[in-house]
């Protein structure tokens, strides 16, 4: 996997390294955003602030649902977010916590694999 297959593909699957990677990715811009929108004098990231995040939703969406297709489990669980509170720690917790499908699952081989890496490389 490449690093623009990483990014903005939905399909494949995504080690816990690689969901961390773009959680970490993904704070900068969340940090500015908080920053501005206190400036600002509003909440944090509830103003025009939340904009910062925009260039990181696409390439979040994507390594989250290819987190879920690690569980082996549809990439529309991703939508269990929409559940307050709940719906936020079951998705930490499967996709952050508990290990994906040993072996080759229905949305591709293994990212633990041998011949595969734990973080994108190029090709």
């Amino acid at each position: 996997m490449n690093w623009p297959d990483y990014l903005f593909s939905f399909k494949g699957r995504a080690s816990r390294q690689q969901y961390w990677l773009m959680m970490l990715l993904s704070l900068p811009f969340a940090i500015a955003g908080a920053l501005f929108d206190a400036r600002q004098g509003q909440e944090p990231l509830q103003g025009t602030g939340v904009f910062f995040l925009l260039p990181v939703v696409w390439p979040g969406l994507a390594v989250t649902i290819k987190r879920w297709h690690d569980r082996d489990k549809s990439g529309w669980w991703v939508l269990i977010n929409l559940i307050p509170i709940i719906g936020d720690i079951w998705s930490l917790v499967e996709n952050g916590f508990l290990k994906g499908t040993s072996g080759e699952n229905r949305f591709g081989p293994d990212p633990l694999a041998k011949d595969n890496l734990a973080v994108p490389r190029e090709r």
